[in-house]
């Protein structure tokens, strides 16, 4: 693995041996043998929680005993390993020792699944081979197509507004009491701590319609209080899939805010004040001073955003099922799979939506790097 050279400086001076000096073979052997036996205590440990025949409160104690002290003594003894190494090996093993167990996870949960999802979407929901049948549904069906279109529409106003609502709500508390810059931006980040089918749920009272009847829902009251009709919001075409656009809004704004406002207070006094003197008002400012200077949390806070809004499923499944054209590509997804039982075409459905992200990911890892550049990491 590459180091750059304050991490291989850092290494030095962390292990001070001189270059060429000789592995302690002593040490080496007993922490290996060490490491061997750790290792099968701790899966007789893992065998002895699975199979959970001793009370509940010894599992749970050993439970938390065995995640803590388990990886506490791997890492101490991985590291005290590394020290009885040649320099040269150590440089070459530290990284993988402290990094491996993080990428095996990742390997297993991601990569794994991933390989297998792109597999089973060659097959129908017999499991016969079909090649790309699944995949000319993805792009040609009617529920994909209207999938494409809202998703669009999600990304486009629902990312749109819940970045320039966070920065402008950040630039404004700024410039208050900081009582009151507490307070607002406690009230507006409070959704966050939601879930995505509790908002729903919540949402389903304020677009709540009964025809007929008294309206309980928070939008057809306040109508029918000004003597105008009630309307049943969510299966009115094609507004309701901007009505589910505000939920988005409604959660992503708090944190795009929390964010855009740590940024801005980190923009120096010094540029504004110099700006200000030759001549600039607020607003040439804002967008000569502030916005470039914090361009790089934009775009991180802005990819962060459009990804969660490409994978959007829980509001509309939780508002509308993705009934009355309000359908995206994640419900379909989930429609596919375990509403028809068809794996194969849920899986063409993911492979698309996974190579809908990617650009995105690929884009956000490229600024952070070229960031990282720039501040000499």
């Amino acid at each position: 693995m590459h180091q750059t050279p304050k991490k291989r400086k850092a290494t030095k001076q962390a292990f001070p041996q001189s270059k060429g000096e000789p592995a302690n073979l002593k040490n080496l052997l007993l922490y290996g043998v060490l490491m061997v036996l750790a290792l099968e205590f701790f899966r007789r440990i893992f065998v002895f929680l699975k199979a959970g025949d001793a009370p509940e409160w010894a599992i749970f104690l050993t439970s938390i005993l065995w995640g803590v002290l388990g990886i506490w003594v791997l890492f101490y003894l991985a590291n005290m390993i590394t020290e009885s190494l040649q320099e040269r090996w150590r440089g070459l093993v530290v990284p993988w020792i402290f990094a491996g167990p993080a990428l095996l996870i990742l390997a297993y949960y991601l990569l794994i699944p991933t390989f297998r999802t792109l597999y089973l979407s060659f097959f129908d929901g017999s499991g016969t081979f079909i090649g790309l049948e699944n995949y000319l549904y993805a792009f040609t069906s009617g529920p994909m197509l209207e999938s494409f279109k809202n998703n669009l529409i999600w990304l486009v106003v629902g990312s749109g507004l819940s970045v320039v609502a966070g920065l402008v709500i950040a630039t404004l508390a700024d410039r208050t009491h900081p009582w009151f810059e507490v307070t607002i931006k406690s009230l507006i980040f409070l959704p966050m701590a939601i879930s995505m089918i509790g908002s729903a749920v919540i949402w389903r009272f304020v677009y709540h319609f009964q025809p007929g009847e008294t309206q309980i829902g928070l939008l057809n009251a306040l109508l029918t209080s000004v003597g105008e009709v009630p309307q049943p919001w969510l299966i009115l075409q094609p507004w309701n899939t901007l009505f589910l656009v505000v939920i988005l809004i409604w959660m992503q704004a708090g944190y795009a805010m929390v964010i855009f406002s740590a940024a801005i207070k980190g923009v120096p006094s010094e540029l504004l004040e110099a700006a200000r003197i030759d001549g600039a008002n607020e607003i040439q400012s804002f967008f000569q001073v502030t916005i470039p200077y914090i361009r790089g949390t934009i775009i991180a806070v802005t990819t962060t955003i459009i990804i969660f809004t490409l994978k959007i499923f829980d509001i509309v499944l939780g508002m509308t099922g993705g009934n009355f054209g309000t359908q995206v590509i994640a419900n379909e997804q989930y429609r596919q799979m375990f509403e028809a039982g068809d794996f194969g075409k849920g899986s063409a459905i993911a492979i698309v939506l996974l190579l809908t992200v990617l650009p995105v990911v690929y884009y956000n890892v490229r600024e952070f790097r070229s960031s990282h550049q720039k501040a000499g990491f």
